[in-house]
Order: structure tokens, then sequence, then C-alpha cells
């Protein structure tokens, strides 16, 4: 079962409330995704931890009902 991309936005701007999300279905088959966050709450963090905070946020829905995710997270420069 695909997981609809409002879903994962409700996650996503749940755990990090401040985030510029840029969130695109590239295949149109709820299944794979591009995701883009932009937050300070990623600062101090190596990638590799970024990374697990948003896989954290995603409540256990990746490998299973969101099958592939390209995922890059981003520091606000301002």
């Amino acid at each position: 079962m695909a997981m609809p991309s409002d879903q994962i936005n409700c996650l996503i701007v749940q755990a990090f409330p401040d985030a510029h999300i840029d969130l695109k279905d590239f295949r149109g088959d709820n299944d794979h995704f591009l995701l883009t966050i932009t937050s300070a709450l990623f600062g101090g963090k190596t990638r590799i931890q970024q990374h697990q905070m948003v896989y954290e946020a995603l409540q256990g829905h990746m490998g299973t009902t969101l099958h592939a995710l390209s995922l890059k997270t981003q520091i606000p420069t301002e």
C-alpha cells in the first residue's frame, strides 16, 4: 500500500515545525518521492544524523508503506 504525500508532509511538519519542505512524487505512484527539508533543527548534526531524524519522523513507514525516498537535508543559510 502506498503512502500519500499529504501524510508524509504532515509527519515531517510535526517533527520539524520550522521546516521548508519540498516533496515531489516523481513517478506519480505515491511510492517514489524526492524530499528536501530545510530546518534549523539539523544544525550541529551530521548528514547521517539528519537523515535518521527524518526517518524517525516517518514513524516506521520507510520501507513499508513508503517504498522509496530520495532525501536531501539542509540547514538554513540566513
